[in-house]
């Protein structure tokens, strides 16, 4: 076996290289790109090994390995990491209960967050940050803005 790797070294580079390409995609699923860089690499060899640029032995092919290896990395690293950091602008999520409307039962302030029951849960009921008013009194309408767990965020109804 290593007499016929020893024959075919140009053979063994290519097979190495979609090997490893193989890996990082059925294995891997793209998330090391190292086999991806790796594999480009040991392609390469193979290739340069194939129409003769290169002689086929180890030190030549070890040697070309390592440097196309590094030259795909550093030629493909900027185009992939633009690729990946294509961030999904930040959304804040939403409910149907904002825009709820209902009848405070306590007194709100910026201070003491009042209290609502509703689909047999008990809220937090706060001021929002958006509102310009900094009480809301027993008896007054209010509509939700926004919510956290637990908390209902109001500002006075329209």
């Amino acid at each position: 076996m290593v007499e016929y790797i020893n024959e075919n070294l140009s053979g063994f580079w290519i097979a190495l290289g979609f090997a490893m390409l193989a890996a990082e995609v059925l294995v891997f699923g793209f998330t090391t790109i190292i086999f991806l860089f790796a594999g480009l690499g040991a392609l390469a060899t193979g290739l340069l090994m194939s129409i003769g640029v290169i002689p086929e032995t180890w030190i030549a092919g070890t040697a070309c390995f390592g440097i196309a290896t590094g030259v795909s990395s550093a030629i493909l690293w900027k185009p992939l990491k633009s690729l990946q950091d294509n961030s999904v602008p930040v959304k804040k999520p939403t409910s149907d209960l904002v825009g709820l409307e209902f009848v405070l039962s306590d007194d709100v302030s910026a201070n003491s967050p009042g209290r609502y029951r509703y689909s047999g849960i008990d809220w937090v009921v706060e001021i929002d940050g958006s509102s310009d008013v900094e009480t809301l009194s027993k008896g007054e309408r209010v509509s939700v803005i926004s919510l956290d767990v637990g908390v209902l965020r109001v500002v006075r109804a329209a």
